[in-house]
Protein backbone atom coordinates (compact mmCIF):
# COMPACT_ATOMS: atom_id res chain seq x y z
CA UNK A 1 0.00 0.00 0.00
CA UNK A 2 2.80 2.42 0.88
CA UNK A 3 4.41 1.85 -2.52
CA UNK A 4 1.14 2.67 -4.31
CA UNK A 5 0.67 5.80 -2.21
CA UNK A 6 4.24 6.85 -2.96
CA UNK A 7 3.77 6.35 -6.69
CA UNK A 8 0.57 8.38 -6.57
CA UNK A 9 2.36 11.19 -4.74
CA UNK A 10 5.15 11.20 -7.34
CA UNK A 11 2.60 11.40 -10.16
CA UNK A 12 0.91 14.32 -8.41
CA UNK A 13 4.28 16.02 -8.04
CA UNK A 14 4.97 15.60 -11.76
CA UNK A 15 1.62 17.20 -12.57
CA UNK A 16 1.98 19.99 -10.01
CA UNK A 17 5.39 21.09 -11.28
CA UNK A 18 4.80 20.21 -14.92
CA UNK A 19 7.72 17.77 -15.05
CA UNK A 20 6.75 16.56 -18.50
CA UNK A 21 9.15 14.55 -20.61
CA UNK A 22 9.19 12.72 -23.94
CA UNK A 23 12.09 10.56 -22.81
CA UNK A 24 11.76 6.95 -21.71
CA UNK A 25 12.92 7.76 -18.18
CA UNK A 26 12.57 10.58 -15.67
CA UNK A 27 14.80 11.08 -12.66
CA UNK A 28 12.91 12.98 -9.95
CA UNK A 29 15.04 14.20 -7.05
CA UNK A 30 13.89 15.65 -3.76
CA UNK A 31 16.75 17.74 -2.42
CA UNK A 32 16.92 19.31 1.01
CA UNK A 33 17.90 22.95 1.26
CA UNK A 34 19.57 24.49 -1.78
CA UNK A 35 22.54 25.14 0.51
CA UNK A 36 22.90 21.55 1.64
CA UNK A 37 26.24 19.86 0.83
CA UNK A 38 24.39 17.00 -0.86
CA UNK A 39 22.23 19.31 -2.99
CA UNK A 40 25.17 21.14 -4.53
CA UNK A 41 27.30 18.05 -5.05
CA UNK A 42 24.44 16.01 -6.52
CA UNK A 43 23.54 18.82 -8.95
CA UNK A 44 27.16 19.25 -10.08
CA UNK A 45 27.47 15.51 -10.71
CA UNK A 46 24.26 15.51 -12.77
CA UNK A 47 25.47 18.45 -14.84
CA UNK A 48 28.78 16.66 -15.53
CA UNK A 49 26.96 13.42 -16.30
CA UNK A 50 24.69 15.10 -18.85
CA UNK A 51 27.71 16.65 -20.57
CA UNK A 52 29.96 13.59 -20.58
CA UNK A 53 27.34 10.84 -20.99
CA UNK A 54 24.41 12.43 -22.81
CA UNK A 55 21.40 10.14 -22.51
CA UNK A 56 18.48 11.06 -24.75
CA UNK A 57 16.34 8.51 -22.91
CA UNK A 58 16.61 10.39 -19.60
CA UNK A 59 15.42 13.75 -18.27
CA UNK A 60 16.06 14.86 -14.72
CA UNK A 61 14.11 17.19 -12.45
CA UNK A 62 14.49 18.33 -8.86
CA UNK A 63 12.55 19.93 -6.03
CA UNK A 64 14.50 21.77 -3.32
CA UNK A 65 13.74 23.90 -0.28
CA UNK A 66 14.57 27.48 -1.14
CA UNK A 67 13.51 30.63 -2.95
CA UNK A 68 13.78 31.94 -6.51
CA UNK A 69 16.88 34.04 -5.82
CA UNK A 70 18.66 31.06 -4.30
CA UNK A 71 17.55 28.89 -7.21
CA UNK A 72 19.10 31.30 -9.71
CA UNK A 73 22.43 31.28 -7.86
CA UNK A 74 22.31 27.53 -7.35
CA UNK A 75 21.80 26.82 -11.05
CA UNK A 76 24.48 29.29 -12.08
CA UNK A 77 26.99 27.68 -9.71
CA UNK A 78 26.15 24.01 -10.37
CA UNK A 79 25.02 24.14 -14.00
CA UNK A 80 21.71 22.46 -13.15
CA UNK A 81 19.04 23.62 -15.65
CA UNK A 82 16.77 26.23 -14.06
CA UNK A 83 13.67 25.03 -15.88
CA UNK A 84 14.08 21.59 -14.30
CA UNK A 85 14.37 22.82 -10.71
CA UNK A 86 11.42 23.87 -8.57
CA UNK A 87 11.73 25.42 -5.12
CA UNK A 88 9.35 25.05 -2.18
CA UNK A 89 9.23 26.82 1.17
CA UNK A 90 9.01 23.75 3.42
CA UNK A 91 9.47 19.98 3.49
CA UNK A 92 5.81 18.91 3.19
CA UNK A 93 6.48 17.13 -0.11
CA UNK A 94 9.43 15.33 1.47
CA UNK A 95 7.27 14.26 4.41
CA UNK A 96 4.50 13.02 2.13
CA UNK A 97 7.01 10.80 0.34
CA UNK A 98 8.56 9.58 3.63
CA UNK A 99 11.96 11.14 2.95
CA UNK A 100 14.17 11.18 6.05
CA UNK A 101 14.12 14.46 7.96
CA UNK A 102 17.40 13.54 9.62
CA UNK A 103 17.90 13.62 13.34
CA UNK A 104 15.86 15.93 15.57
CA UNK A 105 16.66 16.16 19.26
CA UNK A 106 14.61 19.32 19.73
CA UNK A 107 17.48 21.82 19.96
CA UNK A 108 17.24 23.30 16.49
CA UNK A 109 18.55 22.68 12.99
CA UNK A 110 22.16 23.67 13.72
CA UNK A 111 22.55 21.21 16.58
CA UNK A 112 20.79 18.45 14.66
CA UNK A 113 23.08 18.97 11.65
CA UNK A 114 26.26 19.04 13.74
CA UNK A 115 25.23 15.78 15.41
CA UNK A 116 24.71 14.16 12.00
CA UNK A 117 28.06 15.48 10.75
CA UNK A 118 29.68 13.76 13.73
CA UNK A 119 28.28 10.45 12.45
CA UNK A 120 25.43 10.02 14.90
CA UNK A 121 22.38 8.69 13.03
CA UNK A 122 24.42 9.34 9.89
CA UNK A 123 26.83 6.42 9.91
CA UNK A 124 28.32 6.85 6.42
CA UNK A 125 29.16 10.55 6.87
CA UNK A 126 32.52 10.19 8.61
CA UNK A 127 33.67 7.59 6.10
CA UNK A 128 32.67 9.86 3.24
CA UNK A 129 34.43 12.88 4.75
CA UNK A 130 37.62 10.87 5.21
CA UNK A 131 37.40 9.60 1.62
CA UNK A 132 37.38 13.21 0.47
CA UNK A 133 40.84 13.67 1.97
CA UNK A 134 42.43 10.27 1.36
CA UNK A 135 41.15 9.71 -2.18
CA UNK A 136 39.67 6.56 -3.68
CA UNK A 137 41.27 4.25 -6.26
CA UNK A 138 37.81 2.93 -7.19
CA UNK A 139 36.41 6.37 -8.05
CA UNK A 140 37.03 8.67 -11.00
CA UNK A 141 39.05 11.86 -10.79
CA UNK A 142 37.06 15.07 -10.61
CA UNK A 143 39.30 17.78 -12.00
CA UNK A 144 41.14 17.96 -15.30
CA UNK A 145 44.59 19.51 -15.69
CA UNK A 146 43.05 22.67 -17.19
CA UNK A 147 40.63 23.37 -14.32
CA UNK A 148 41.38 26.49 -12.30
CA UNK A 149 40.45 27.05 -8.66
CA UNK A 150 40.11 30.15 -6.54
CA UNK A 151 39.43 29.17 -2.94
CA UNK A 152 40.05 32.75 -1.81
CA UNK A 153 41.80 35.86 -3.10
CA UNK A 154 45.07 34.37 -1.90
CA UNK A 155 44.64 30.67 -2.72
CA UNK A 156 44.61 29.87 -6.44
CA UNK A 157 45.78 26.72 -8.20
CA UNK A 158 45.01 24.44 -11.14
CA UNK A 159 44.04 20.82 -11.66
CA UNK A 160 47.66 20.13 -12.55
CA UNK A 161 48.47 20.33 -8.84
CA UNK A 162 46.67 17.03 -8.25
CA UNK A 163 48.40 15.39 -11.21
CA UNK A 164 51.87 16.45 -10.09
CA UNK A 165 51.27 15.37 -6.51
CA UNK A 166 49.23 12.18 -6.93
CA UNK A 167 49.04 11.18 -10.61
CA UNK A 168 45.79 10.84 -12.52
CA UNK A 169 43.03 8.42 -13.48
CA UNK A 170 41.43 8.07 -10.04
CA UNK A 171 40.02 10.21 -7.23
CA UNK A 172 43.19 11.77 -5.81
CA UNK A 173 43.71 12.73 -2.14
CA UNK A 174 42.12 16.10 -1.27
CA UNK A 175 40.36 16.26 -4.65
CA UNK A 176 36.84 15.61 -3.38
CA UNK A 177 37.57 17.67 -0.27
CA UNK A 178 38.50 20.58 -2.55
CA UNK A 179 35.20 20.31 -4.40
CA UNK A 180 33.33 20.28 -1.10
CA UNK A 181 35.34 23.24 0.19
CA UNK A 182 34.35 25.22 -2.91
CA UNK A 183 30.73 24.26 -2.30
CA UNK A 184 30.96 25.30 1.35
CA UNK A 185 32.37 28.69 0.41
CA UNK A 186 29.53 29.15 -2.09
CA UNK A 187 27.01 28.36 0.65
CA UNK A 188 28.59 30.76 3.16
CA UNK A 189 28.79 33.58 0.59
CA UNK A 190 25.09 33.19 -0.24
CA UNK A 191 23.78 31.93 3.08
CA UNK A 192 20.59 33.99 3.22
CA UNK A 193 19.60 32.90 -0.29
CA UNK A 194 20.50 29.22 0.09
CA UNK A 195 19.43 28.50 3.67
CA UNK A 196 15.75 29.41 3.73
CA UNK A 197 15.16 28.01 7.21
CA UNK A 198 17.81 26.35 9.40
CA UNK A 199 15.25 23.89 10.78
CA UNK A 200 15.55 22.05 7.44
CA UNK A 201 19.33 21.63 7.62
CA UNK A 202 19.05 17.89 8.50
CA UNK A 203 16.54 17.17 5.69
CA UNK A 204 17.88 14.39 3.45
CA UNK A 205 17.34 13.59 -0.23
CA UNK A 206 15.50 10.99 -2.25
CA UNK A 207 15.78 9.87 -5.88
CA UNK A 208 13.13 8.22 -8.05
CA UNK A 209 13.38 6.93 -11.60
CA UNK A 210 10.13 6.58 -13.52
CA UNK A 211 9.53 4.88 -16.85
CA UNK A 212 7.45 6.32 -19.72
CA UNK A 213 4.28 5.15 -17.92
CA UNK A 214 5.28 7.12 -14.81
CA UNK A 215 5.84 3.91 -12.87
CA UNK A 216 8.55 4.07 -10.22
CA UNK A 217 11.25 1.57 -11.22
CA UNK A 218 14.00 2.77 -8.88
CA UNK A 219 14.11 4.68 -5.62
CA UNK A 220 16.73 5.59 -3.07
CA UNK A 221 16.23 7.40 0.25
CA UNK A 222 19.24 9.02 1.85
CA UNK A 223 19.66 8.84 5.61
CA UNK A 224 23.17 10.31 5.85
CA UNK A 225 24.86 13.63 5.20
CA UNK A 226 26.95 13.13 2.03
CA UNK A 227 24.99 9.98 1.28
CA UNK A 228 22.72 10.98 -1.61
CA UNK A 229 23.60 7.74 -3.45
CA UNK A 230 23.92 4.12 -2.40
CA UNK A 231 27.39 4.03 -4.00
CA UNK A 232 29.22 7.26 -3.32
CA UNK A 233 32.36 6.10 -5.14
CA UNK A 234 30.22 6.27 -8.31
CA UNK A 235 27.12 8.18 -7.22
CA UNK A 236 25.35 8.19 -10.60
CA UNK A 237 26.06 4.61 -11.50
CA UNK A 238 22.41 3.75 -10.92
CA UNK A 239 21.44 5.84 -13.97
CA UNK A 240 23.37 3.65 -16.42
CA UNK A 241 22.16 0.52 -14.62
CA UNK A 242 18.48 1.43 -14.74
CA UNK A 243 18.10 3.70 -17.79
CA UNK A 244 19.24 1.34 -20.55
Amino acid sequence: MESNSQECSIKNLIEEFNFKSHSNYKLIILLGLLGDFDSLEYAINLKNYSENYPNKNLDFFAVAIGNEKGKEKFCKFTGFPEKNLKVVSDNKIHSNLKVSEGINIGLGGWINMLIMLSGINSLRTIKEVIRGYTGDRNAKQIFSETDRFEISKFIKFSGNSFKYAFGSGYLRPFELATLRLRNMIEIIKNWDDYILNIQYLPQRTASFILNDKNEVIYKYFSKDVLGYSSKMDNPLRFLSEVCK
